[in-house]
């Protein structure tokens, strides 16, 4: 077996190895705005949840060059976001808003998504998708390499759930009508696969 240390590898060959190990991984679309108004839409596979108590999830975002993204700057300036659950059947026009677009150019105008607005924050919904989730900023927690910040962690507190009727029964999601995509490495996504159900012990 192999031994590798993080600090003899680059930060390419760290994230290779990272993305390529840490699978699948679920895919969160976030819909965000600008100071300015303009609507951000990106998918984001560094995400999960946090707790149940209160419902809190994570997104991390690199940086590129030191420079934080649109939806970092666009959640530390306005507190809040959406976070929709990536599926299936719109992983085409998920994959487009992955288009890197200047801060004052929409990802809507990639994709035929339709957008109703936020009953709490004043970010719009993409109608499409199954599960969406209203968030708040909850806490931001820089991420550091000697002195230099390379990534923003953005802990999110849900205030508002929408999913859709079909999915939703007895308080459980239906992960077949949901037919969530999840990231792997490179270019690829992947769908709900095998399952296994095995009882916790007592």
């Amino acid at each position: 077996m192999l031994s590798i240390k993080p600090e003899e590898l680059t930060e390419r060959d760290n994230y290779k190895l990272l993305i390529g190990s840490i699978i699948p991984r679920p895919v969160a679309v976030v819909t965000s705005l600008s100071e300015e108004g303009v609507l951000n839409i990106a998918p984001f596979s560094y995400f999960n949840i946090v707790t149940s108590n209160p419902p809190i999830v994570s997104l991390a975002i690199q940086r590129k060059s030191g420079v934080m993204k649109d939806t970092a700057r666009n959640i530390l300036a306005k507190k809040e976001a959406v976070i929709h659950i990536a599926d299936e059947e719109n992983i085409q026009n998920i994959n487009e808003t992955a288009a890197n677009l200047e801060s004052t150019e929409s990802e809507l105008s990639r994709t035929t998504f339709t957008m109703t607005q936020g009953a709490v924050v004043s970010v719009p919904l993409i109608d499409e998708l199954s599960i969406k989730m209203e968030v708040s900023l909850y806490e931001h927690v820089p991420i550091k390499t000697e002195n230099t910040v390379t990534a923003d962690l953005l802990l999110l507190k849900v205030e508002t759930y929408h999913v859709k009727e079909e999915l939703y029964h007895q308080g459980r999601i239906d992960p077949d009508k949901l037919n969530p995509m999840s990231r792997l490495a490179g270019n690829d996504y992947a769908a709900l696969g095998k399952r296994v159900t095995l009882k916790r012990p007592d």
